[in-house]
Formats: structure tokens, sequence, C-alpha cells
């Protein structure tokens, strides 16, 4: 960026990394009145401004936005900048650190240091400043009114200079303290046409959106419902429109309170229910523990007395035993002092009584082994076979279930699709006449390779991919007018299908390989490799998540986490998401399928008119439109998919058609 002898460069790499690290924080979305302006819009008009000091009308002229916008479009990418990057590349002095440098300053120098510390931000001091003001001479004059008409601030003199003009002198005004307390997304609003820099004038109720005289003949050539865009605001805020929409907003933040109520009914309700059921399983507990001890005493007290009686047996037996064995004993100590010093007489009386003692207790054993005191007594124990069976059958203490009944909760209805609304926004089935915008026009030396996917991309690019032969798929990329521009990248797996994701991120689905790589369309190169349990075949996304399909199952990936969701039941052979639903074609069974998030079927299609389904889009009013192979043509399927209808058939050139993609917001379709 050049500004006279100045020069001041930024790198692409540059405007890239402040592209991905502030995305998150400047990105808007498109409304039916309010086209979004893009974040690469946002970070180079701002680094224009930066780089050369320019006045705001200039910035607005060259980047063909309202010099309000342009300021604030500044202030935005600025606050971003601060409050994104500064902390992590810019660390502010301390205290100390800035009386170091000023008495640096005084020692090397011999004077003082003044450092001086400007605070002048327009947005955080709660005033506006005069557009012209600012854009004529750089002042910060403060601002009275708005003009809705030119969107400018003006300053006390600026208005009486535009009261008094020919060209303005009718133009609204409010002051800047009701202007400030307009919502901020329509402070945002402009009444030009980003694309051409021309004031609105119609409204196409088929695309739902105000054009210029220049969108007419650019993208609403065929369009049948444009009307007068003052018929469709003329007393707008005085129509019904208006009542309904604050009595919508006030039964919707009623019924939102409701439910929170009832939420947090519900989790003091399941805390209290949490600690009964604890208080259950801990007496069940209980009650099993004492009755298991009542047990366990009574069978302990049968042991003590079973076993008391074996050893008073035992203890008698052994006391006899030994008295025998005692007067055995004594008989033996006498017999060796008998035949040492008895006379024979002494010796014949005494083996007399030997052997009576000695046949006595001979017989005393005879009778000991003829009994049954010599068998084995043994203690043993025998678990109950109830009681052993808790161990093998018992499996778990109890089970704990979710258990739902119909809930008691009473909101207010809401206003259904045929309420009044400002326009009838979705289109009839009937109405839907597609007709041809432009062709992409393929180097000659592609033009014989055979198309797989197509794909139209937010900002009106076209991304395509070829096969050269079994081994060589080519991702190619053509501007909005339909001019190639260059390959992106060429893989050697077979490719099956590819979907925009965010930013520059395309997904490519690789078949065979169960892989999903995420490929960066400006670096050319693949960014991240995504493994699944099955083949890759069709892909779609939001931005937050991907669902890659086969034709028997589906998987849904979490981009913030890469954690996988299998859906067994979605099979599909081409897969578009839309609204938090899944719609998917079964090639097989000729049909379409819509289902939620979850994996849950909401509605399944099958008509004559479909068949051998593959390529599949959804436009902004939920209309799914749909490649019938078979017969080649493209058919239309009501949001609610009940009805169909065939939009362009062979006769209208479609032959052997692949692939189809919807641009949401313009309704453009390939």
């Amino acid at each position: 960026m050049k500004n006279g002898s100045k020069t001041s460069e930024s790198t692409k790499k540059t405007f890239d990394f402040l592209k991905e690290n502030l995305h998150d924080t400047l990105v808007k979305y498109d409304t039916p009145f309010r086209k979004a302006l893009t974040v690469d819009l946002k970070i180079a008009s701002t680094l224009w401004k930066l780089a050369t000091n320019c006045e705001y009308r200039t910035v607005s002229h060259l980047f063909g936005i309202a010099r309000s916008t342009a300021c604030s479009v500044f202030h935005d990418v600025v606050t971003s900048i601060n409050e994104t990057l500064a902390p992590r590349f810019i660390r502010n002095p301390t205290t100390e650190k800035f009386k170091d440098i000023i008495d640096g300053f005084q020692n090397k120098w011999g004077f003082p240091n003044t450092i001086e510390i400007k605070r002048e931000n327009m947005a955080s001091s709660g005033r506006d400043f005069c557009t012209l003001c600012y854009d004529n001479d750089g002042s910060f004059t403060e601002a009275v009114t708005w003009c809705t008409k030119c969107e400018v601030l003006l300053c006390t003199g600026c208005e009486k200079h535009h009261t008094k003009s020919r060209t303005s002198k009718d133009h609204k005004t409010m002051s800047t303290k009701d202007y400030r307390k307009l919502p901020k997304f329509m402070l945002e609003i402009s009444s030009q046409c980003r694309d051409h820099r021309k004031k609105f004038e119609l409204y196409c109720s088929f695309h739902d959106c105000p054009c210029c005289v220049t969108c007419i003949t650019d993208t609403h050539k065929k369009c049948q419902d444009l009307k007068p865009l003052s018929d469709i605001l003329k007393q707008v805020k005085s129509s019904a429109s208006v009542q309904l929409c604050e009595k919508d907003l006030k039964n919707v933040k009623e019924n939102l309170e409701e439910i929170i109520k009832k939420i947090l009914s519900r989790i003091d309700t399941n805390k209290n229910q949490k600690t009964k059921a604890a208080e259950q399983i801990r007496s069940m507990r209980k009650s099993i523990d004492d009755f298991l001890n009542k047990l366990e005493q009574e069978i302990i007290g049968d042991l003590e007395s079973k076993h008391a009686q074996l050893r008073s047996k035992m203890n008698f037996l052994l006391q006899q035993v030994t008295q025998q064995a005692n007067e055995i004993n004594q008989l033996q100590n006498e017999f060796s002092k008998m035949t040492q010093s008895a006379t024979e007489l002494q010796m014949f009386i005494g083996l007399r009584e030997i052997e009576t003692t000695t046949s006595k207790v001979a017989k005393y054993i005879d009778e000991l082994k003829s009994g049954d005191i010599f068998e084995e007594k043994n203690l043993e124990v025998r678990i109950s076979s109830a009681l052993q069976s808790i161990l093998q059958d018992v499996k778990s203490f109890g089970d704990i279930n979710i258990n739902t009944s119909q809930s008691t909760l009473r909101i207010k209805p809401g206003r259904k699709n045929e309420a009044q609304n400002l326009v009838p926004t979705v289109p009839r089935i009937e109405k839907i006449k597609p007709s041809m915008l432009r062709t992409l026009k393929i180097p000659e030396d592609m033009k014989y390779m055979g198309l797989n996917v197509c794909r139209i991309l937010p900002d009106g690019k076209y991304l395509t991919l070829h096969h050269k032969s079994c081994t060589s798929y080519v991702l190619l990329l053509f501007d909005k007018d339909g001019i190639f521009e260059r390959k992106v990248i060429t893989f050697t797996e077979y490719i099956h299908d590819a979907c925009f994701v965010k930013n520059n991120t395309v997904a490519v689905t690789l078949g065979s390989e169960n892989q999903t790589v995420l490929v960066d369309i400006e670096k050319n190169t693949v960014i991240q490799t995504i493994n699944l349990s099955h083949s890759c075949c069709g892909v779609a996304s939001d931005g937050h998540i991907l669902v890659i399909s086969n034709a028997e199952k589906s998987t849904i990936v979490n981009l913030n986490d890469v954690s996988q969701t299998v859906l067994e039941e979605v099979g599909a052979k081409g897969i578009s998401l839309f609204g938090g639903n899944i719609y998917a074609t079964v090639f097989s069974d000729n049909k379409v399928c819509c289902y939620k998030e979850t994996g849950e079927p909401l509605w399944i299609f099958q008509h004559h008119d479909i068949d051998s389904p593959e390529g599949i889009a959804v436009d902004k009013h939920g209309f799914v439109y749909i490649i019938s192979r078979g017969i080649d043509s493209i058919v239309v399927v009501s949001p609610d998919g009940k009805t169909c209808k065939t939009i362009l058939s062979e006769a209208d050139g479609i032959n052997f058609p692949v692939a189809i993609d919807i641009h949401r917001e313009k309704g453009i379709r390939r």
C-alpha cells in the first residue's frame, strides 16, 4: 500500500495471519436486508486506512461501503487487534519500567524525557463525531444528528448546510441520542447495495432480499416477484406485523423464562430424587448387612455348640484313657522292681495281679475299638446355596433408570408460517423455475477430465473436482464469472466428494482409505487428516461439524475436538446439512431422507421422478434439490418431504448429472 513517497507493505502471510486470528471476533452473517461485510474487506480497509491515513470518504469510495460503516469497521478491527493480539505480542511497560526509561534518558542526555500518553478513543468516550468534518480536515467535532439517507453523522454546522441543500433538505434525520439507541446490527444496515454501490430500490420476494437496479440484470433476470422497495417499506412501523412481532418477542421471552424456571425446578427435583435414591440404597445395604449378621451369629452359635459337644466327649475319653495309661505305667515300674528284688512267692502273686490288670486294660481297649470312638468326627460348614447364589446370580445392586413422563409445562403458542409477515418469504414449489446464469470455462487441456464435484463458495467462486485417471484427482478453482483461476491440489487417492467448511478450508473424502482431509485452498495444502471407522463418500459441513457418509452409516465429526459420533442407521450416497438436520439420498432405494443430527428420521420421500439419486443440496427455505441420475433430471422436494417437482430435465440440457450445490443466500444452483 502506497501513499505518496511512503510505502507500507503487508504481505499475504501477514494478512492471512490477521484473518485467521481475528475471524471469530469480526465475522458477521448475512440477513435478507443486510449482506454482511467479509472479514477480508474489514481487515483490508483498516490496513489501508492505517497505511495511508486517508479520509473515511476515501475508504468508503475505494471499498464500496458507507462512511459511517468505514469508521465503525476501523474501530472494530483495531479493537479486535488490541484485545486479541496485543496481549500476545505487546507487553505493556510497568510504572517501574517507565521510571527506568525516564531516569536512563536523564542520565544519558542530561535532560528529562517527557512521556505523553494520548487517549482519544472515539467509541469508548461515548461521543459521536461529525463524519463530514473528519473527512474534510480530520477534526473531531461532536455530532448532533444522523442522516438516515446519507448515512452520515452531522455536527451543528454541517446539519445547517445539510438541511439547506436542495439535494438533502428532505432527508430524515434523528438525534445522535436516538441513533445510539438502535441495536448495533441495525447501525450496520446500509441502504446501498454493497456489490454495485447503488441504492436499494426493489425487493425480490423469491430470494427474500432488497435489490438495486443492477442486481436485476446480474442475478434476478428471471425473477417475477420484484416489487418497489418503497411499497414494501410503506407504513412498516404502523403495520400489524410490528404488534405481532412485539407480541412474539414477549411470548418467546415469557416462554423462555417458564422453561428456565421449569429446568431449575427439574434440577432441584432430580437432586432430591438422587438423595432419596441414595438413602434407599444405603437402607437396603443396612438391611442386608443386619440380616447377614443375624445369620452369621446363628451359624457361629451352632458351630460353637457342635464343637463343644465334640470337645466334651473327647476330653472325657482322654481322661479315661490317660487313667488307664497311668496304671499301666505304674505296673511297668513295679514289674521292673519285682523282677529284681521279689521272692518267688511274691513274684508268683505279683505276676497274677499284673496279668489281671493288663487283661482288664486290654479288654477296655477292645471295647473302644468295637465302638465308634475311633471314627473321625470332623467339623465342616456348608454355606446355604441360596446365599452362595447371591455372588453368582446377583450382578448389580439394582438399576438406575431415567423414566420419562409427559411434561406439565405450558407455553404460549407461537405464530405458524401462515401467520401474517411483512413480506411472504417462502416461495411455493411451483414457482421454483431455475434459469441459466453462467457456465464454467474449463481450460482446453482439462475438458475431457471427468467431473465428480462442483461447489459454490461463500464468496461466489466455484470449486470443482475432476479426475484425470483412477489415480489422479485435481481440485480446480474458478472465479465468480466462471473463469478458471488455478489448480488447488492433486490427489492420488480415489475422491468421492468435497464441501466447504469455513474460512479457506474445504473437506475432501478419500473413499476406501477411511479418511477425510481438510484442505486450505489458499495455501494449496492438506492441513488435517481425519481417520474414520468406515469408508468416506458423501460429506457436508456447517462450519462446526462434518457429516461423512457411506451407503451403510454416517459419522458426525466435531471440528472443535475431532470427537466422532457414528450414526449406524444413516446411510447415504449424497448428504447435506441445513437447520440442524441431515438430508441424504439413498441411491439403491430411490429415496430422499431427512434426519435429526441424532440420527432420528423425520421423513422419507419416494417418487417415480426420483431415480438413482446422487447429489443433494438444500436452499435457505428448506427446499431439497436432488440429482435424479437415472432419468437425467433435477428434482426439488418440499421442506416437509411430501411433494416434489422436476425443475430441469434432459430437454433442458441435463445429461448424466453428478453434482449439485446451492449458494444459500443468492439461491444460485450448480
